[in-house]
């Protein structure tokens, strides 16, 4: 007894041990892979405004809990897909089961496991990610307050605020200020509208996010396909919201609120529309993370279809699973913006279904049954064959046709009467079909009785396949 009470501790451990190791595996590699689809967008804005290492490492960094809110689930259920699949493909799991260990005594360290992966998964998704968001606000205000100003230079036009391009003739470096300034504005117009001024200076405001252009003693051409104006002024004032590449990974919204204040504002929103994108954040926070247990959970039976010698699928099922959870979380979000269902019911159907197959597939697995139901499978193989035999038909008959068979051979192209056409036919004794020459089927292990033509075949009780039963009609 003391010995039996010692099992499931050095059991649990065990298995924990074969599910974390290929979690973190691929925890690391899912999470380069983003990194490296991220980093693209961030370069042409690190080499315009010459960011340095350590600055580019601090903001990259606030971007990594929007990466975490997907990888870490994705490398849940891979972790437990391969786990499992480890055991089971070496006989571990046929050992445990010999040994009277069933598998509901197998569940709950994957169901800890899969719990704990989906508390850190909550915790990015509830509290790091607003906090990344406010966090790249304001290093990217002190990135291009301090940056913008020293990647504008002397004698050279610089295209680092966008659509805006500058050109200064001499800086003040103790004070700032530029001498013979020149603006070109293209946004929002097809021709630039140019502005050139004696002196001027950047300044920036942390509130709005913008940075202006405080032009003095100038003028401003705006071209026109009808008339041209020019306006003289002592002081004009160009401001420029501050955006980073990935606008929607580091622009602060609405949604990037705490919890608790995405709560309040949604409860005092008037406007419906304005209310019901609140809910949909507030929900999606908690949706990903129930999420990720659900999807975790159904690794275990995909990873047990792994067996000696057998081409383990789990991993590929686990991938389409993990992409059909995304595909309906999106379908259902997507629903709820239109309002076409409330927003909990279609926020939270994915994780319910997802839910009902872990426990069907877990069942199922605990009785040593396959995983789809024989019956289903059975009737989509024959929806499958009634659907696609015509096509198959079709096909097949072309393809005989391109291999060239000759017209004295092949009864489907006689030009006379094919029942007159003299040809040695095959018949199946075992499903009573016979099969032409052209057929794919002629020489099949069940052909063994031959026919001088297609009369005796019939007479004899045998009918043509769907293939020789196309070329005949033809």
């Amino acid at each position: 007894m003391k010995l039996h009470s010692q099992i499931p501790p050095l059991l649990y451990s065990y298995l924990a041990t074969e599910m974390l190791a290929p979690f973190f595996a691929s925890f690391l590699i899912m999470n380069c892979v983003f990194f490296l689809a991220k980093l693209i967008p961030f370069l042409n804005f690190v080499l315009e405004l010459n960011i340095g290492f350590p600055d580019f490492i601090r903001l990259f960094s606030y971007i990594f809990p929007n990466i975490f809110l997907y990888s870490i689930p994705m490398a849940a259920m891979m972790g437990v897909t391969i786990g499992f699949a480890r055991l089971s493909s070496d006989s571990e799991i046929l050992a445990l089961k010999a040994n009277g260990i069933s598998m509901y005594q197998i569940l709950p360290p994957v169901i800890i496991v899969a719990a704990l992966i989906a508390l850190l998964t909550s915790f990015v998704s509830i509290k790091l990610i607003p906090l990344s968001a406010v966090s790249i606000k304001q290093l990217s205000y002190q990135l291009l307050k301090e940056k913008i100003s020293k990647g504008i230079k002397e004698h050279k036009f610089t295209e680092a605020l966008g659509d805006v391009v500058v050109y200064v003739d001499k800086i003040d470096k103790s004070t700032g200020e530029w001498t013979d300034v020149w603006v070109s504005d293209m946004r929002g117009v097809d021709n630039p509208i140019v502005t050139m001024a004696s002196t001027g200076k950047m300044d920036s405001s942390l509130q709005n996010m913008m940075v202006s252009i405080v032009l003095r003693n100038g003028s401003l051409h705006k071209p026109g396909n009808d008339n041209a104006q020019i306006v003289q002024f002592d002081q004009y004032q160009i401001n420029i919201p501050l955006q980073l590449p990935d606008s929607n990974n580091t622009r602060l919204k609405r949604t990037d609120l705490p919890m608790r204040e995405l709560l309040e504002e949604a409860q005092q929103a008037n406007n419906i529309e304005k209310k019901r994108n609140l809910l949909i954040e507030l929900h999606k926070r908690l949706v990903l993370p129930v999420g990720c247990l659900m999807i975790s959970l159904i690794g275990l039976p995909l990873g047990l279809q792994a067996r000696p010698g057998k081409k383990a699928i789990g991993i590929q099922a686990g991938l389409a699973i993990f992409i059909l959870y995304y595909v309906l979380f999106t379908f259902g979000k997507a629903l709820a913006e239109k309002g076409a269902l409330p927003v909990w019911l279609a926020m939270w159907s994915p994780n319910a279904l997802f839910f009902v197959l872990a426990i069907f597939w877990i069942i199922r697995v605990s009785n040593e049954q396959p995983l789809i139901p024989v019956v289903i499978v059975t009737f989509f193989k024959k929806l499958l064959a009634v659907v696609l035999s015509p096509l198959k038909a079709i096909y097949q008959t072309s393809l005989l046709r391109l291999r060239g068979f000759s017209k004295n051979t092949a009864v489907y192209e006689a030009t006379g009467d094919v029942s007159n056409t003299r040809t040695t036919i095959r018949g199946n004794a075992k499903n009573m079909e016979f099969h032409l020459p052209a057929c794919e089927y002629y020489d099949c292990k069940n052909c063994t009785l031959e026919f001088k033509d297609i009369h005796v075949a019939r007479d004899a009780g045998f009918e043509p396949c769907t293939i020789c039963k196309a070329l005949i009609d033809e």
